[in-house]
């Protein structure tokens, strides 16, 4: 089923509404859908690379307005169904610290899930849980969400189609080495200096 779901997504850019799909399916990835954006926005800029940035810019916008609808998925699901849960079993108090901790993270949680392949979709469910600031939230966003998108199309207009498989199969980890790295040096950084 999800082999015909990613097909299904791949013959979506060459079709005349491709730029329609590519937005909701960039929203969608970010609250609900499990196939990310990426494997639409890839041909499509190999099949116009003039329009890199445009596609790059509306998969940002997109997929961050996708966030805040996971954001309100996890705010007002929570509020309704997953409080009295907690509540009945005793749990409340340990959600409240574990609430404490992820808002103290969250603008990192937030960022390096919206970079990396991480399910982006489960940080924006957990950051609306926790009411982690809208604000800092939507930042982490636009910037995280900026940063992969228009890295893609950069790479993909700048080597065009050797890069595809570079992208498909190995960057992914190329960002996660790169997230470990960056919170590795700001943690050495707060406890060495």
């Amino acid at each position: 089923m999800l082999r015909r779901l990613y097909d299904w997504t791949l013959s979506l850019a060459s079709h005349r509404h491709a730029t329609i799909a590519l937005a909701i399916i960039a929203f969608a990835e970010s609250s609900f859908f499990p196939i990310p954006p990426d494997i639409l926005l890839i041909p499509m800029i190999l099949a116009a690379r003039n329009k890199a940035w445009r596609y790059a810019t509306i998969c940002m916008v997109a997929s961050v307005l996708g966030g805040l609808a996971g954001y309100a998925i996890g705010h007002f699901l929570f509020e309704s169904v997953g409080k009295p849960v907690l509540a009945f079993y005793g749990y409340a108090s340990k959600f409240e610290t574990f609430r404490d901790y992820y808002n103290e993270w969250g603008a990192w949680a937030v960022f390096i899930a919206g970079v990396t392949p991480f399910p982006y979709k489960v940080i924006t469910i957990l950051s609306g849980v926790t009411s982690l600031d809208p604000v800092i939230f939507s930042v982490s966003s636009v910037l995280a969400r900026g940063i992969r998108f228009f890295l893609i199309a950069a790479l993909i207009w700048q080597f065009g189609p050797p890069i595809r498989d570079f992208i498909e199969k190995r960057l992914g980890l190329v960002f996660t080495v790169f997230i470990v790295g960056l919170v590795g040096g700001f943690v050495a950084i707060k406890y060495l200096i």
